[in-house]
């Protein structure tokens, strides 16, 4: 069973692939199928788990055997694999029935669910390993499939460029990670693990020199790791691949930003925890990586009007979330606020999907408006995914969003403070754009003059049934799995899958603290419909009067500027440099060029003595005797 739910992705992406020209939807059925028999087999495992306790290492194969040095292909079953297999499968599963009907229209969409799945089985590989070289094989795997997909309309320059973009900036956390596969191969001598683990504390003290700086090993390889972890899952300076990534096909969008490629990385951090709990320094770091993050994506989301890019930023400020909550050491609640993500993100992805198709593939909300009676079941989801984003009472986002804010109250640290005041004041903004979008996409006037509201429809049941279901995980996962993952018996159910050197209790909290967040919540409701459709002109007013704010924002806070200068434009300049004073200016001109200008001119001056006549012939021949006599006397 284990084995299928890794496996069976892999050779749906195969067989699909191949068998594009057999019947009409033998690639889109069969790459469905495979995955959501692995998708039911993967909760099978988490129940039985749970239930059970039925956890173990299963070898698939021996990797690589050299000396002292073996590294498996295995599949690790614990608690933390079992979740993350439910979140992948599961929400891959759907995205892959969606697309049946998004892409209907598409002459390449076998290769596209042939993508699909291989961009699952890159993911469940990583998630399974009980090895740093494993996770590495399936880290860049997900890269890999993520340029395809984020590049797949190839014929798009600006999807080629987005595609190229992520590829680049995940090459320089994939470096970190490397990196610090490296230290901990070189000091440890092994990759695996357990083995690994069981060793961290006897290096708590080894110091190193690092760019000149006496810093801790484990301190050292835990920031290689975060680097990595920061790439993948788009933290702030390496998050600018997220939204140009909206050039993919959205049902790429939401598995991305859902289960696979993004959730790798607080999936590293957490499965790390035994190797980050030695080591303040990098917890701090995550905190600080994770509370910027936040606050940054929140309010660039505010400005937006590409749906996908304002959901997209959505995704970017809720990992910041994750990875605070990770930092202060709620490890167990990083976990949930993945899980519950994973459903209401989705939901809100494939709703925008489903918008955009009603639409005809119009994405700014500006010009949409007034088509909530038009797309009725479409709007139920993307209502339910916006209650569930701002973490509005009872619904998933409710209970893991909270707990990260009550869990960094209770670390009692300075940090933990800072993180809880700049998650509330987020979570006032992340209701803000949400809402914004929301009224902006369903209510108020129509606005679209390409397409006639009597032209825009509802999708497919197809597209919808996965809507449903998506909108059932976004209403009660979060209620119905708060208890398993965080509640004061959390532990029974992670076992040692996660590490905790000094675990946070969740002790009593004012009442006043835990009305806060779900008051501003509900408080900013009647605000966004004031604001951005009752009486929008304030705004307006506003963004005139403050214009260089909006731009500020509306730039991103201008860091994609600032790497075109930085390095892009820099590296331009130095390589048209060495271009034309180096290859150009040298090589050529005395290289190939420079010979054959020296043989050019030898052969003009030579050509000069055929002239016809037999006095030249004769003087060229005496002057060659004379040099011959010459060299025969001097030798």
């Amino acid at each position: 069973m284990q084995y299928a739910i890794i496996f069976l992705p892999l050779i749906g992406s195969i067989v699909g692939y191949l068998g594009k020209s057999i019947t009409k939807y033998f690639s889109e059925v069969t790459t469905s199928l495979f995955v959501c028999i692995s998708a039911a087999l993967s909760i099978v495992v988490f129940f039985d788990g749970t239930q059970n306790n039925n956890y173990g290492n299963y070898i698939v194969l021996e990797w690589i055997s050299s000396g002292d040095f073996k590294a498996n292909w295995s599949i690790n079953i614990d608690p933390l694999s079992s979740v993350m297999l439910v979140v992948v499968t599961l929400i891959s599963a759907i995205v892959h029935i969606y697309s049946i009907g998004y892409m209907s229209h598409d002459p390449h969409k076998p290769r596209f669910m042939s993508y699909l799945s291989l961009f699952t089985f890159s993911m469940l590989a990583l998630v399974v390993s009980d090895n740093f070289l494993q996770l590495f094989f399936g880290w860049e795997g997900v890269g890999l499939c993520s340029y395809l997909l984020i590049g797949f309309w190839y014929k798009k320059e600006t999807a080629n460029n987005a595609a190229i973009k992520a590829f680049i900036v995940n090459r320089v956390g994939d470096f970190g990670l490397a990196l610090g596969i490296f230290l901990i191969f070189f000091y440890f001598g092994t990759i695996n693990y357990q083995e690994v683990f069981q060793m961290v504390s006897q290096y708590t003290d080894q110091k190193l020199t690092f760019l000149g700086l006496e810093i801790g090993l484990i301190t050292l390889i835990c920031i290689f790791l975060f680097i990595g972890a920061m790439g993948k899952s788009a933290q702030f300076l390496l998050h600018t691949w997220l939204p140009d990534a909206m050039e993919g096909p959205t049902p790429v969008s939401a598995l991305i930003h859902a289960a696979t490629m993004v959730t790798a990385g607080v999936f590293l951090v957490v499965k790390c925890s035994p190797i980050f709990e030695y080591s303040q320094v990098a917890l701090n770091l995550v905190t600080v990586i994770g509370i910027i993050t936040a606050i940054f994506a929140a309010s660039v989301a505010l400005v937006q009007n590409d749906i996908k890019k304002i959901v997209a930023y959505s995704t970017c400020s809720q990992l910041g979330y994750m990875f605070f909550a990770a930092g202060v050491g709620a490890y167990n609640v990083a976990m949930f606020h993945l899980f519950t993500h994973a459903f209401f993100k989705a939901l809100l992805f494939l709703g925008s999907g489903s918008v955009i198709h009603a639409f005809n593939d119009e994405q700014d909300i500006r010009n949409m408006g007034g088509v909530s009676k038009k797309l009725p079941y479409t709007y139920i989801s993307m209502l339910i995914g916006t209650l569930a984003l701002t973490g509005f009472p009872f619904l998933s986002g409710f209970y893991s969003k909270d707990a990260i804010i009550e869990y960094a109250y209770l670390s009692n640290t300075i940090l933990g403070n800072y993180a809880v005041v700049i998650g509330i004041f987020t979570a006032f903004l992340t209701s803000l754009y949400s809402w914004r979008l929301f009224f902006k996409t369903f209510h108020g006037s129509y606005n679209n003059k390409k397409t006639p509201i009597e032209k825009t429809h509802e999708s497919p049941l197809v597209m919808l049934i996965p809507l449903f279901f998506l909108a059932v995980g976004a209403l009660l996962s979060g209620f119905t799995f708060k208890e398993m993952f965080i509640g004061n018996h959390s532990s029974d159910f992670w076992q040692t899958s996660i590490f905790f050197l000094d675990e946070i209790k969740h002790e009593l909290i004012p009442t006043w603290f835990l009305f806060l967040t779900p008051a501003i919540v509900i408080i900013s409701i009647p605000i966004s419909y004031y604001y951005f459709l009752s009486n929008t002109s304030i705004l307006k007013e506003f963004k005139n009067t403050n214009l260089p704010l909006y731009n500020f924002l509306s730039n991103k806070w201008y860091i994609d500027e600032f790497y075109d200068i930085l390095f892009v434009k820099t590296a331009k300049n130095i390589g048209s440099f060495f271009w034309k004073k180096g290859d150009l200016g040298t090589i050529d001109r005395f290289g190939p060029d420079g010979i054959s200008r020296l043989i050019k001119m030898i052969s003009n001056k030579a050509a000069r003595f055929q002239t016809g006549f037999i006095y030249d012939y004769a003087f060229v021949m005496l002057i060659g005797l004379s040099i011959l006599l010459t060299y025969l006397i001097l030798n």
